[in-house]
């Protein structure tokens, strides 16, 4: 087994939990803004441009569901939360959505009184390393120091993953993917160990990316989703059937470019319910007809999101894997919308 030495120390994750009260499309309306919850920073998934304005995966369901309830995706405020700060941030009102990175955990939907509204990225937990560090596999970091991200469920993996194993390691605490990336390319660790989607977006950014890999090894499964309070059934709906809008519409072949001529009418009635030009839908949810279409518009279908923001054809290239659609042998699957 290699041995490596650093120093590190593990700081304690907190995090609180509550119910706010119900009628959060009110709030929202009231304020003409959807306060979504993001990362601090990760490229791909939630980073402001150069003009500060937040862009990626995570945030493009921000967008969505903005379109949908407030017909206008750029209607949202972006607040920033780290693994620590995000779930005292929904609970207390701060934020009416999180779509950051969240792992739907028993402990987070029972005991925190959150409501997951779905899976939009399907993923799990690996390492990476520094190619000179001469390993191959996450069985060779006996003794190792590792960079982990305080109050994830990254962090309790990696204390079971290393029991299981009967291996040793130093944890390096740190607040936000930022801090993990300063930390692991100053060699404050050996290892960096996230969500491989974490991963690779951290890499894409640095300079010399081929100086770095990630081990074989997926250590945990991490259905990463949105989530929303525990009390008002009617804004869990909005969020969750935004996203199933957006994933059907891949399914069913509803693009950005070909979204006007779907909503004038198809010989699917799928389509036609989603896109309300059949039956009103929208109302179930408190909304009008054209919410889903609007929800489509503001960054495409879940596969056009998807290929704009990690996809392979950008510098994070993430394969689609388990996010392919069922039809395609992956996980993603919207109910029916009827």
């Amino acid at each position: 087994m290699k041995k490596i030495a650093f120093a590190g120390a593990l700081a304690a994750a907190s995090v609180a939990g509550g119910t706010a009260g119900a009628a959060t499309l009110d709030d929202v309306r009231a304020a003409d803004s959807l306060k979504c919850g993001v990362n601090t920073g990760l490229v791909g998934f939630a980073a402001p441009d150069a003009n500060g304005v937040w862009g990626g995966f995570d945030v493009a369901v921000c967008r969505a569901v903005a379109a949908a309830v407030l017909g206008d995706a750029t209607k949202v405020e972006f607040v920033p939360t780290t693994g620590q700060t995000r779930f005292t941030a929904l609970a207390s009102g701060e934020v009416d959505v999180l779509s950051r990175n969240t792992t739907w955990t028993f402990s987070r939907d029972v005991d925190l009184k959150f409501t997951f509204t779905g899976v939009n990225y399907y993923d799990g937990q690996g390492f990476m390393v520094r190619k000179d560090l001469g390993v191959s596999s996450a069985t060779e970091l006996d003794g190792a120091t590792v960079c982990i991200q305080t109050g994830t469920t990254t962090e309790l993996n990696l204390a079971d993953y290393f029991r299981a194993n009967n291996m040793s390691y130093e944890p390096v605490p740190i607040e936000t993917n930022a801090e993990g990336q300063q930390q692991y390319l100053a060699g404050a660790c050996d290892a960096y160990t996230t969500d491989v989607s974490g991963l690779a977006a951290t890499r894409a950014t640095f300079e010399d990316a081929d100086a770095h890999m990630l081990l074989p090894e997926i250590v945990s499964k991490e259905p990463l989703g949105p989530l929303v309070r525990h009390g008002d059934d009617q804004w869990a709906d909005i969020v969750r059937w935004t996203l199933n809008a957006l994933i059907a519409a891949e399914e069913y072949g509803v693009t950005s470019a070909n979204l006007e001529q779907m909503a004038a009418g198809t010989n699917n009635p799928e389509i036609n319910r989603l896109l309300g030009t059949e039956g009103d839908l929208g109302a179930m949810l408190g909304l009008d007809k054209d919410w889903a279409k609007r929800a489509i518009a503001a960054g495409g279908n879940y596969g056009e999101i998807f290929a704009a923001t990690i996809g392979e054809g950008t510098p994070i290239g993430l394969a689609r894997g388990l996010n392919a659609q069922w039809t395609q042998g992956g996980l993603l699957y919207a109910p029916p919308f009827r």
